[in-house]
């Protein structure tokens, strides 16, 4: 071996990047040709890829994620009126998702918790509905609980464990959906304890139930059963983290109206009883609404304050139960327009009809609900005649027809060929 060999051989390995040869760094990396890297490059190498690849998964997450904006926009081609309401549930439903999709990215030092949803408002308004609709806008499983079915652990009736069950269900048992996904639970209201003092006895359907939920609606791991069904101590269980489950929850809170006068009444001098009922009528009174009103209706303290977002819902007018009945995209006009569109014929309603179904719906006191049963009475003998009939024919719905209550086919032979 000549000297030439000798001094190439003693001279030490250098990394091809940072120049530093195998005495300045801690472990050196050999590659095919001779070529070199050091420790330190390979995690600057790393750390630029990965921040790379973390901004473009955050820059994805910002233009895939619906802004409160859309959010809304989306309700509204389901849902008429209730403005204040959608607003509110488009921004808690926006900051909600925003904290599980950005929580890498959230600052060490502050915490975000999620905010659970309220809805209060009369029956028919639209409450079940504007949950349904969020789930779909947002693409995650949703689940409808009935607060009545539920009672405390170890008495007859369905445990609360079972709400985290149906969303497992609907999520078609992919847990990491499950955890992202949203329950709505129903009749709230019904689960109110008797009096705004603690209960001496076991109230196993009311306030038992508003304890169980406590902890659920927070955040934490709950042990489901796959099958449902009571738990046992042989069971194999399902761990379901709920920090970030969306929890909504509804109910028509009867007469809580009437509390929130009585607080105003006491604490506004020269507040008229005349004044409180007006506001009552107009649905105004809701927003006076304070978390003391729902403790005082039986509420307990623990459960308000895990759901800190309230959205009220207000009676429908007229007009916007007239275009309940036209303008959604699953609008119940439209819905039987189709109907008997399949069946050859063109069905159609005059101003004055749509106007009456309104008026009818109002008296009932049902909200969007009795439209579709006032239709359904108004359309069962056409309903019944009409495929073994002759098509290719208008059919229009006047006042007269609606306030018979009937569409006589009898009287529409003519029309349809029969």
């Amino acid at each position: 071996m000549d000297d030439g060999q000798k001094q190439r051989i003693n001279i030490p390995a250098r990394c091809n990047f940072c120049n530093r040869d195998q005495t300045q760094v801690k472990k050196l990396i050999a590659g095919p040709g001779g070529v070199y890297i050091c420790e330190s490059c390979v995690q600057l190498a790393h750390s630029i890829m990965f921040t790379k690849k973390n901004k473009e998964e955050i820059q994805k997450r910002r233009t895939s994620f619906p802004t409160p904006l859309e959010i809304k926009k989306a309700l509204d081609e389901y849902i008429v009126g209730q403005e204040e309401a959608k607003k509110k549930i488009s921004v808690a439903v926006y900051n909600h998702y925003k904290r599980i999709y950005f929580k890498n990215e959230r600052v060490k030092d502050v915490e975000l918790t999620k905010s659970n949803i309220l809805l209060i408002g009369p029956t028919g308004t639209g409450k079940t509905l504007m949950a349904q609709t969020l789930a779909r806008i947002l693409s995650v499983p949703f689940a409808i609980a009935d607060a009545t079915s539920l009672t405390e652990a170890g008495y007859v009736g369905e445990d609360v464990e079972n709400v985290i069950l149906k969303l497992f269900q609907a999520a078609q048992g992919n847990i990491e959906k499950t955890q992202k996904g949203i329950v709505y639970i129903d009749e709230i209201d019904k689960i109110s304890r008797k009096s705004d003092s603690p209960s001496i006895t076991r109230d196993v359907s009311g306030e038992g139930v508003q304890q169980a939920l406590l902890k659920i609606i927070e955040g934490t791991v709950a042990n489901i059963s796959p099958q449902g069904g009571r738990k046992h101590p042989y069971q194999e269980f399902i761990p379901i983290n709920t920090n970030d489950i969306l929890f909504i929850c509804g109910g028509a809170f009867t007469g809580l109206e009437k509390i929130i006068a009585q607080r105003i009444g006491k604490a506004t001098v020269g507040f008229k009883t005349d004044d409180i009922k007006k506001l009552g009528a107009e649905n105004g009174i809701y927003k006076h609404l304070a978390p003391i009103d729902l403790i005082k209706y039986g509420l307990i303290p623990e459960l308000v304050g895990r759901l800190p977002v309230i959205a009220t819902f207000s009676d429908l007018t007229e007009t916007e139960l007239i275009e309940i009945l036209t303008k959604p995209k699953n609008a119940i006009i439209k819905q039987y327009q189709k109907l008997f569109e399949m069946e050859g014929v063109r069905l159609e309603f005059t101003r004055e009809a749509l106007i009456s179904i309104a008026r009818k719906s109002l008296e009932k006191k049902l909200g969007a609900r009795g439209l579709r049963s006032i239709i359904e009475d108004l359309m069962l003998d056409i309903m019944f005649y009409l495929p073994s009939s002759k098509k290719n024919t208008v059919l229009r719905v006047t006042k007269k027809m609606v306030e018979e209550n009937r569409l006589n086919f009898q009287e529409l032979k003519q029309s349809f060929g029969a």
